[in-house]
């Protein structure tokens, strides 16, 4: 493992020689990861994007990289969709997230490699760091943190940074 890794241990996410709370999919940890079973996937992920609300954090919080998130973008979650695994925007009829949420939860996210750019059917949606819905509240998969945990991990992401998640 790389010293700029994000780390997924039982005591939290462990990233630049900090440990940070954070909870993971209500499934646990699985090496065979599909679509709907809650498991955060085993592995080595890298980070491809970061979006965010404009309207609840300031550009300035974040990198230069950082992409904000528009009322009608969505993300597809259906497996039998050409777009499965994408973003893409509304109107859209078949199975989605919206990303612009009431919620927190996706006032920030950082996108990981999971199934993706090549989604494969039934393996699994996005794998999405973001902000948790109260500290020990289990995701669908994905890895959650305190909103002011993810700016400062968000702030400190490089292009090596990989989120690992031993089996």
């Amino acid at each position: 493992m790389k010293s700029t890794d994000l780390v997924v241990t039982p005591m939290g996410v462990r990233f630049l020689n900090r440990t940070f709370p954070a909870t993971i999919g209500r499934g646990g940890i699985s090496a065979a990861k599909r679509e709907g079973d809650g498991a955060t996937p085993a592995g080595i992920h890298r980070i491809v994007g970061m979006l965010y609300r404009p309207d609840r954090i300031a550009r300035a919080e974040l990198p230069k990289w950082a992409v904000p998130i528009r009322p009608f973008d969505l993300w597809c979650d259906d497996p039998d969709h050409e777009d499965y695994n994408q973003m893409v925007a509304a109107p859209f009829t078949a199975s989605h997230e919206v990303l612009r949420r009431a919620d927190p939860m996706y006032d920030l996210v950082l996108i990981t490699d999971w199934n993706w750019p090549e989604a494969q059917p039934g393996r699994g949606s996005a794998i999405f760091l973001h902000v948790w819905r109260r500290p020990g509240a289990p995701t669908a998969g994905c890895v959650a943190f305190r909103r002011h945990h993810l700016i400062w991990i968000a702030n400190r992401v490089r292009h090596e940074t990989r989120l690992v998640v031993p089996g």
